[in-house]
């Protein structure tokens, strides 16, 4: 089988010119992914070095979905390895009041380096996600040098500085830096381009199939753009070594077959996230809009920094190398041309609708509209080996990219990007283009000195590390200023953490971290088992019905927080709830308050007996979250009374009344009773009795702010209730106010643990209550009804019921206990896919080794003839 290498000029060992600027090692391919992989981990530090960010100074790096979701993640994959989790591979209980975990550990944590979270104590949770990071990076930059040497021979520094490019591209430092999963990705790019290299040579299958695997498996996401760029990749090699037909098919061939085993052995988790993901709240409909020409160059160009542009920075003598191809006279035009071309065509591709589905499996991203531009930082890397790898460019190549770049440049200035970072981008952009342009120019010399030769490496490597350095300080800067931020774990998470091992006794009953967050996945960073999840898999039940509860969310439903409210304490069996100070890193909060605290409530079981009761959904609550609650509960708690509001704001009784300023509520409630204020699209302070409440909500519909406690209504029977917005905001014209009538509720948590589960036992994906003898009706347990549970009482399996959202299981008439067992959707039929993956693999290896034994025998027969 041709490779293609025969249809190129074979390049000499070093320069065609006799300059050797470092002596060449004995395996090449090893030293240049040695050399990517410590200039892109040294680089990476310094960067955070300079910027004075975490690990290296005070400025936290746990921004947006960083320290939101992933490092509470990676704390909660922390206690799974040691031991200390609530739940397991199947099944978190912590979160959510009970969450499918494996669509989560396949979203967040199925790479191989999120293991290496247990070899760090639990209160560096936020060093061993750095260090993984850091680690990730360095890996890919090693993996595009092993592969830039692959794709042709040629010098191993160079191959090295570029492999350092394609690991610290804008997109690496913009956008996956705090995505440490879609690192990844950029891992396997280059890993899936190396095995399309050996499946043009025939070579590897199983290997091959192999890295397929767990490229899928690490982050299926990242990995089915990374297998759309290798794909591109080789079927260029393809075209330019123009084999038959015959044996272009055969190519062909081999590659659909390595794909698809190696996305079949990964099925049983891809198939379990893609079935989470149908379960999920869903999240909001991107609209695709491509940015400027201006904006869109600028992002090739240090220290441009944009969330909603493509980053598309590779470091400026990658950039001149690859703008210096279609001029390079000693590569040949067939080599030249496609690169270009295929550059060109995937860079458009970001640009338009169609194929920017296409780029993001065809679901509209919830972020970012340019997660696929790594692929293009590649393809720009490898053309940029073309280059190099052929012998240098010489000074007509050189002039003509140094002009192309500076038309770049000029229009690339009239960017706000570059207006914005001007004081950065130009100083930097002239250093890197003189350090590009005199390293470059150094090399071609004629005669040129060996010592000469290894300043112009040194400038292209110092060059290379300090623009990328200055451009990762410069993001970790910008993102800090338009992003929410967290901080790492501190004495605000330990407090809270053993406030919480204090009053847990699951599965007794829940124990909330708090309403008071630090992050919103508090219960896996500090341990309880709250309300509170944050995840791209929350489950629409869950949203739903707490949302129909009068619980608060960001993230358009999909980071859910804990509701304060004894009513669904009751319901879901909250036995203990810690109250925590505002978060002092959160300078919107209002600041002050004692210690973390914790009050005790005597709730039900995990388990209750009703009276049977139809089956029902979260569609059947009704729009007031007090009776909801009711529902849940089996009775009647609350008053609600009429509400008016001073002034005459503008509204109507269906969308709410409508304030801008400072507003009183007024209601009249039995005195001694709880009051409570729902407001959900409100924003900004209410103040009754206690403690100012702050509810955050906004216009887009990304928040919903929670029900609250107001307080003891006083002798007078009066809730005054004070409204300071800080927004245009709305309140309902009816239903504001509930009135918890407390002595009515504690009568209804006696009867439901009169009746409900004497025992209740809980582990990974199982759940077994005994009951009462002689119940009868429906148990309901205090968990969403997610897609998975099978329930019995004694005889088969079958899929649970619902009760308003819960887990609901008719009893018969001598039932005396309750079992339910959890099966991830698509595990099965991933288990099924998979296993014949690896079925298939080993019956095409087995054939493969019998026809290699039988050739290797007829060999044999033909020299003992002879």
């Amino acid at each position: 089988m041709s490779t293609g290498r025969e249809q190129e000029v074979k390049p000499a060992e070093d320069d065609d010119r006799g300059i050797r600027p470092l002596r060449r090692p004995a395996d090449p391919r090893r030293a240049a992914a040695l050399l990517a992989a410590l200039l892109t981990a040294a680089t990476l530090c310094a960067a955070d070095v300079v910027a004075g960010s975490y690990p290296f100074g005070s400025r936290t790096r746990d921004v947006n979905d960083l320290g939101n979701q992933y490092v509470p993640f990676h704390a909660h994959l922390w206690d799974l390895l040691h031991g200390r989790a609530d739940g397991g591979i199947l099944i978190n209980w912590q979160s959510g009041y009970g969450s499918s975990f494996l669509p989560d550990v396949g979203t967040y944590l199925s790479s191989p380096f999120a293991l290496l979270v247990g070899v760090f104590p639990r209160d560096e949770i936020d060093l061993a996600v750095y260090v993984i990071t850091v680690l990730k990076t360095a890996v890919a930059g090693a993996a595009m040098a092993w592969l830039l040497l692959s794709l042709r021979r040629g010098h191993w520094w160079a191959a090295g500085i570029l492999g350092t490019s394609y690991a610290l591209c804008g997109w690496s430092l913009a956008l996956a830096s705090f995505n440490p999963m879609w690192l990844d990705g950029l891992i396997a790019l280059p890993l899936l381009c190396l095995v399309g290299e050996w499946i043009l040579a025939g070579r590897r299958p199983l290997p091959g199939v192999l890295i397929v695997a767990l490229a899928w498996t690490a982050n299926f996401y990242t990995a089915y753009m990374a297998t759309l760029g290798a794909a591109l990749v080789l079927l260029l090699r393809l075209v330019l070594a123009a084999p038959p037909r015959r044996r272009a098919l055969a190519v062909t061939g081999r590659a659909a077959a390595t794909v698809g085993l190696g996305v079949g052995l990964a099925a049983p988790l891809v198939l379990v996230v893609y079935s989470g993901t149908r379960h999920a709240y869903p999240g909001r409909a991107g609209h695709f809009a491509p940015v400027g020409t201006e904006d869109l160059l600028a992002r090739l160009l240090p220290t441009t920094y944009s969330y909603n542009s493509p980053a598309l920075y590779v470091g400026i003598t990658a950039l001149v190398l690859a703008l210096a191809l279609p001029f390079h006279r000693k590569v040949p035009v067939r080599v030249r041309a496609g690169w270009t071309v295929l550059v060109l065509a995937v860079g458009l591709s970001l640009q338009w609708a169609p194929t920017s589905l296409a780029w993001h499996a065809f679901a509209a991203p919830n972020g970012s509209s340019y997660r696929q531009a790594f692929v293009w930082c590649a393809l720009l890397v490898m053309a940029a080996w073309q280059s190099v790898a052929h012998g240098l460019p010489d000074r007509r190549a050189l002039g003509a990219a140094a002009v192309l770049l500076a038309l770049l440049a000029a229009v690339a200035g009239r960017s706000q990007l570059t207006r914005h970072h001007s004081h950065h981008t130009w100083p930097v952009l002239l250093l890197a283009v003189a350090g590009a342009l005199g390293g470059l120019a150094l090399l071609s010399l004629k005669g040129g000195r060996p010592a000469v030769a290894g300043v112009a490496v040194a400038l292209l490597i110092g060059g290379q590390a300090g623009e990328a350095a200055v451009t990762a300080a410069v993001d970790t800067g910008a993102r800090l200023g338009q992003m929410d931020d967290y901080a790492p774990w501190g004495d605000r998470q330990q407090r809270e953490a053993d406030a919480v091992a204090g009053a847990d006794a699951w599965p007794r009953y829940r124990t909330e971290p708090g309403r008071y967050q630090t992050v919103a996945n508090d219960p896996m960073a500090v341990g309880g088992q709250g309300s509170q999840y944050y995840s791209s898999l929350t489950s629409d039940v869950l949203s739903r019905t707490l949302a129909a509860l009068g619980g608060g969310w960001t993230s358009r439903g999909r980071s859910l927080q804990s509701l304060d409210n004894p009513v669904t304490d009751a319901v879901f069996s909250v036995g203990a709830r810690v109250h925590n100070p505002p978060d002092p890193h959160q300078m919107w909060l209002p600041q002050g308050g004692g210690p973390s605290t914790v009050t005790r409530e005597d709730v039900p079981p995990l388990v209750t007996v009703r009276p049977a009761a139809p089956r029902s959904t979260p569609a059947s609550f009704g729009p007031s979250p007090y009776r909801n609650q009711e529902l849940l509960l089996g009775t009647r708690v609350y008053t609600l009374p009429r509400t008016t509001l001073s002034g005459t704001p503008r509204g109507d009784a269906a969308r709410g009344l409508l304030i801008g300023s400072d507003r009183t509520l007024t209601a009249r409630c039995r005195p001694g009773s709880e009051a409570f204020l729902w407001a959900p699209h409100y924003s900004g302070t209410a103040w009754a009795d206690g403690e100012p409440q702050l509810y955050r909500s906004d216009a887009r519909g990304t928040k919903s702010a929670a029900m609250q406690p107001l307080g003891t209504v006083p002798a007078s029977g009066e809730v005054r209730v004070a409204l300071m917005p800080d927004r245009l905001s709305r309140v309902p014209a009816r239903g504001a106010v509930g009135c918890l009538d407390t002595a009515k509720l504690r009568a209804v948590v006696r009867g439901l643990k009169a009746t409900g589960a004497t025992e209740v036992t809980v582990g990974d994906g199982t759940l077994h209550a005994r009951l009462p003898a002689g119940s009868t009706g429906t148990a309901v347990v205090a968990a969403p009804r997610i897609a998975g549970w099978r329930c019995s009482t004694g005889g088969a399996e079958s899929p649970a019921g619902e009760f308003h959202g819960l887990i609901a299981v008719p009893l018969g008439a001598s039932a005396t206990s309750l079992t339910c067992t959890f099966h991830p959707p698509g595990l099965r039929l991933g288990t099924a896919v998979g296993g014949a993956s690896l079925l298939t693999l080993i019956l095409l290896g087995t054939v493969s080794a019998v026809r290699r034994r039988s050739a290797v025998r007829s060999g044999e027969r033909m020299t003992t003839a002879h």
